[in-house]
């Protein structure tokens, strides 16, 4: 199948740095049903062990609710509120519980991107941008795009063509999904199973409230991404006989929440809707992430104001439950543990010829070329 050269190196590169007992929530450890299409094409894979200790602190291996004394109730099966700056979780449900990430997870990709490509640089678009399904920004064949103008159409409209033209930049889905699975590593993100870079539902996709608590804290400290949350709109490039337009930014949060500094909100009939965004108040910083939630009978950025409004009432010193990290914990080398995945060296495949060279830096993968030839198309769906 299509997409099981790539699942297979994702899957792989995402275990977890050490092998130990399955110690997380039964029913938890992978996204409920009902899968979407794209997620049956195949056999599934398996799903992330469990850590042998649960990430950010024991506290935060709970299965429900968490430090939740006085906080609001929302619908959303998972949601973690907790500081930006220190990353202090005041309060969880459900922090590790895998969900699909649906758009949430272009936070990663964007992280990627920022890590990896000049904002610079230019990347021509193709009909196949054009075709994929969901949510657009509205790049067009023959357009010419830089990188910092497909991360305004990534983040602010959501799109999933822009996803893609991203990921071509970089050589390819198999690259750009390997990239996104080490980056989650790295920085202790041990939930996340990317399966596209856009968020469509693919085999296995996975992600937790508390691992998109954890991306969007790091990316909040790139400028560029920062900056761009809470850009009310850019002049776009047209293509084509389609003249430029404006790209307005479609958060909700920014625009009706008193000091929101962004969000990023997905949807897809099987993620259902998730959101993770952050915002200030009185010095302090704030980041909310939900999953698998619900619009009604309160829309998700007003159950996301209710669990910030809740956040902003607690004391400073109030007594965290956990800790979001920024990168993954330390643990002693075993006998059973992955061994440090062996470098690549020019052989991550190129850009294609039509767009100029951009940087690529090693990903440090090998098994990330035998994949190349397994490039997804897939048929998907999704809302943003």
């Amino acid at each position: 199948m299509r997409f099981l050269g790539v699942i297979a190196v994702v899957a792989a590169l995402a275990a977890p740095i050490t092998s130990g007992p399955s110690v997380g929530c039964p029913g938890q450890q992978v996204p409920p049903p009902p899968p979407a299409p794209t997620e049956v094409v195949g056999p599934a894979p398996e799903p992330l062990p469990w850590p042998a200790e649960p990430v950010g602190g024991p506290q935060l291996g709970g299965c429900g609710e968490i430090g939740t004394d006085g906080a609001p109730q929302v619908g959303a099966a998972s949601w973690v509120v907790a500081d930006l700056d220190s990353g202090a979780v005041l309060a969880a449900r459900a922090p590790h519980a895998r969900h699909r990430p649906a758009s949430t997870l272009k936070v990663l990709t964007a992280l990627v991107a920022l890590r990896n490509l000049d904002p610079d640089a230019v990347v021509g678009a193709t009909t196949e941008d054009m075709q994929i399904e969901g949510s657009k920004a509205g790049i067009g064949a023959g357009g010419r795009y830089t990188v910092r103008q497909l991360l305004a159409g990534l983040l602010l409209n959501s799109g999933n063509d822009t996803a893609q033209a991203l990921s071509r930049a970089l050589g390819g889905d198999p690259v750009m999904l390997a990239r996104m699975t080490a980056v989650a590593r790295e920085v202790g993100a041990l939930d996340t199973l990317p399966a596209t870079p856009s968020g469509l539902d693919g085999p296995g996709i996975a992600s937790s409230a508390y691992d998109l608590a954890v991306l969007f804290r790091v990316a909040m400290r790139n400028p560029l991404f920062a900056g761009t949350l809470t850009t009310p709109s850019v002049p776009f490039p047209g293509y084509g006989d389609r003249p430029g337009f404006a790209l307005s930014n479609t958060s909700r949060l920014l625009a009706r929440y008193p000091g929101s500094l962004g969000e990023k909100t997905g949807f897809t009939d099987a993620a259902r809707h998730t959101l993770v965004g952050a915002a200030q108040h009185g010095g302090r910083r704030l980041v909310v992430a939900l999953m698998r939630g619900e619009q009604h009978p309160e829309p998700m950025w007003r159950q996301a104001a209710a669990l910030l409004d809740w956040g902003f009432a607690q004391p400073m010193d109030r007594t965290p439950v956990g800790t979001l990290v920024d990168r993954a914990p330390v643990v002693a080398p075993t006998a059973t543990s992955d061994a440090p995945p062996p470098a690549v060296a020019a052989s991550e495949p190129a850009p294609p010829s039509t767009q100029p060279e951009l940087p690529l830096l090693p990903i440090g993968i090998a098994v990330v070329v035998g994949a190349t030839v397994a490039v997804v198309a897939v048929g998907r769906r999704s809302r943003s």
